[in-house]
């Protein structure tokens, strides 16, 4: 039963809260009060330091960090060209090994690259012809082989486009190793992972300490599969090797065949909690789908239509599911919206609909979402217009920049409102560190210094709690979010006072100490 004394505890229950003492038992927090009521000798004195509950990442990847992690980050500040991405992956770990072994790397974004063009299956095997090479852009919607992937996974010259997806071609007709959206990346992800399950497990077990260093207990799987396996099994399996953050996992709907039943589960550490919906692509990609066209004059790609959507929905309701829905572009959730606010609502004990990233809101769509029967909530992540900000410069005019991450008015619509990483489809060393998107959140200001709609900005408090109390709300983390009573004692200790630092100083914060039960799994 530890008790804890001599510290600044972030309650999570409103922007104002703390508490200096705390209790817990048998893995649930007792008591909360202050220093001055504890008597146990056997406290631990935190030493002034700075307490939140239990970081939750809503809506991540980590199958796809699990392999970013043992892969090749092909990002700035070290990656700015295809000539220092060869170079990396000739510094993996995996270069040299069997021709079952894997090169991966991820993050790259060509308008980063020197070259200003992604890399090619040519590129890739001046690397290695012998040894598969998977690289994904920073989006994680598309990505490169080169020409032994390719072969794995029975690409050629005359493999048809899978539906939503495009195979990129060299003028030869040769398949140029560019797999353009999701569709086209799983066909070499299948291919990878078919070969690989255990290593699979044993990456996805490996990757636990990444998640409690970062100060996160709990994640929203947002891509969960049942080919080439189930992502439940890789979890279960993960858990016995010790993975440790609670999960959520989301289904990709159009990857249900027709006739199976997914089902609602609710265990505390591993549950199935819904299905995901692509509207769309990427902005710094240009497949966002827009009301007013890129400058090359196209839209965007429409992944699904009102009628596949209402399908979704349909499935999801009955079923008991909560729909996450990637939307990125103003038509996109546009199109959500028209289809699903009038729309009752299945589930009390969290949003029924969440959209996910809602990077570009006008003030009439948020009224709309306002109006609505449907009770939504708009999980967004401010890691992307602090590492994209060029993209989203160039590619965007200048009335829809200021529609572009609207967290404040997110925050002050009826929807909840909760921050996450989308880790690691972003071209940033460190995608899913909690202190850079509270530091972009609260200063919206991106790695390059450029400031995005100011006005947008919310503050310290208001951050955290959207990565917390809001998060465990959105992602049905019941336990999770506060730390009062009856709450599961899971949070973490800070380096800094993130409340009081100047707010540049944010994203340089680190976690101390990471517990979860009462126990600590993690100390710097």
């Amino acid at each position: 039963m530890p008790t804890f004394k001599n510290a600044k505890i972030f309650l999570g229950t409103n922007a104002t809260t703390f508490a200096s003492a705390m209790n817990i038992t048998d893995g649930v927090v007792t008591h909360i009060g202050e220093t001055s009521e504890v008597t146990d000798p056997d406290a631990v004195d935190l030493h002034g330091k700075t307490v939140l509950p239990g970081i939750i990442d809503v809506h991540t990847h980590p199958k796809y960090i699990a392999d970013a992690l043992h892969g090749v980050a092909c990002t700035p500040p070290k990656v700015n060209s295809i000539a220092d991405m060869k170079a990396a992956l000739k510094h993996s770990s995996a270069y040299g090994q069997s021709a079952s072994t894997w090169i991966e790397g991820w993050g790259f974004d060509e308008s980063k690259l020197a070259e200003h063009r992604s890399p090619t299956a040519d590129d890739l095997d001046e690397v290695s012809t012998t040894q598969p090479i998977f690289i994904y852009r920073s989006d994680c919607h598309s990505s490169v082989g080169n020409s032994k992937a390719l072969e794995l996974a029975g690409i050629d010259a005359n493999t048809p486009n899978p539906a939503g997806g495009f195979i990129g071609h060299f003028p030869d007709g040769r398949p140029n190793g560019y797999m353009k959206e999701v569709a086209a990346t799983q066909l070499l992800i299948q291919a990878k992972s078919a070969q690989s399950y255990l290593d699979d497990v044993d990456n996805m077990a490996n990757s636990s300490d990444h998640y409690l260093k970062n100060g996160i207990i709990a994640i929203g799987e947002l891509m969960g599969r049942f080919r080439p396996y189930n992502s439940l099994q890789l979890y279960q399996d993960a858990l016995v090797d010790g993975f440790k953050p609670k999960t959520a996992i989301y289904y990709v709907f159009d990857e249900i065949m027709p006739g199976q039943v997914v089902e609602p589960t609710s265990q505390d550490q591993l549950r199935i909690a819904g299905i995901k919906v692509f509207m769309d692509g990427s902005i710094s990609g240009e497949t966002a789908y827009n009301k007013v066209p890129y400058p090359d004059g196209k839209q965007g790609v429409l992944l699904t239509d009102a009628d596949r959507l209402k399908q979704a929905v349909w499935y999801a309701t009955e079923h008991h599911l909560q729909v996450a829905v990637h939307a990125m572009g103003d038509a996109a959730i546009q199109l959500v919206v028209d289809v699903t606010a009038d729309l009752t609502p299945w589930l009390d004990d969290r949003p029924s609909i969440r959209i996910e990233h809602a990077s570009l809101l006008s003030d009439q769509m948020l009224k709309e979402i306002n109006r609505a029967r449907m009770n939504y909530a708009l999980v967004t992540q401010p890691i992307f217009f602090f590492a994209e900000d060029e993209s989203y410069r160039a590619y965007l005019n200048d009335a829809q920049f200021k529609n572009a991450y609207r967290i404040k008015s997110m925050l002050n619509s009826n929807a909840m409102m909760a921050l996450s990483s989308d880790a690691p489809c972003t071209p940033w060393e460190e995608p899913d560190s909690p202190f850079v998107g509270i530091y972009a959140a609260v200063t919206r200001t991106a790695a390059n210094n450029d400031i995005v709609n100011a006005n947008e900005a919310i503050t310290v408090p208001e951050a955290v709690l959207a990565y917390t109390n809001t998060g465990a709300r959105v992602g049905g983390f019941t336990h999770n979010g506060q730390l009062r009573p009856g709450y599961a004692g899971d949070f973490v200790v800070l380096d800094q006072d993130i409340f009081s630092i100047p707010a540049e100083k944010i994203k340089d914060i680190h976690v101390e100490q990471t517990w979860m039960a009462g126990e600590k799994v993690y100390q710097k």
